[in-house]
């Protein structure tokens, strides 16, 4: 049954930018992961400061490994905030040759789910 991890990152409206830059520069680091299924990046278009990272895995254990492995290490620019998988949305990050980069959004909390039901559109 896969398991889908939802990263609610509560971003200013002066960092939206940022942080949709920061996604767009290591687009593809996750999808090589063993179990990886899925991703989106999810603007809020009205009412909310809260962006959505969702994420589906094959199961808890990829996704745990994806956590523990190096890809989440670079994914974060090197630093390690505890219970969130969008580091460029909250770590400090750091490019090459550059300062560290103050984090995009002030706050970040991980909901979990599994997939119990699912539907796509029906072939004609």
């Amino acid at each position: 049954m896969s398991v889908v991890k939802i990263n609610v990152l509560t971003v200013g409206e002066e960092m939206r930018e940022e942080l949709e830059k920061r996604f767009a520069s290591r687009a593809g680091a996750v999808e090589s992961s063993d179990g990886f299924e899925w991703f989106e990046l999810l603007r809020p278009a009205e009412g909310t400061d809260k962006y959505l990272v969702y994420t589906r895995w094959r199961s808890e254990e990829d996704f745990a490994n994806w956590m523990s492995g190096p890809m989440q290490a670079a994914h974060r620019g090197g630093s390690a905030t505890a219970g969130s998988e969008a580091g460029v949305g909250t770590g400090a990050g750091v490019d090459a040759g550059e300062q560290p980069k103050r984090p995009a959004a002030s706050a970040s909390e991980v909901w979990s789910f599994e997939v119990v039901q699912q539907a796509g559109p029906k072939s004609s």
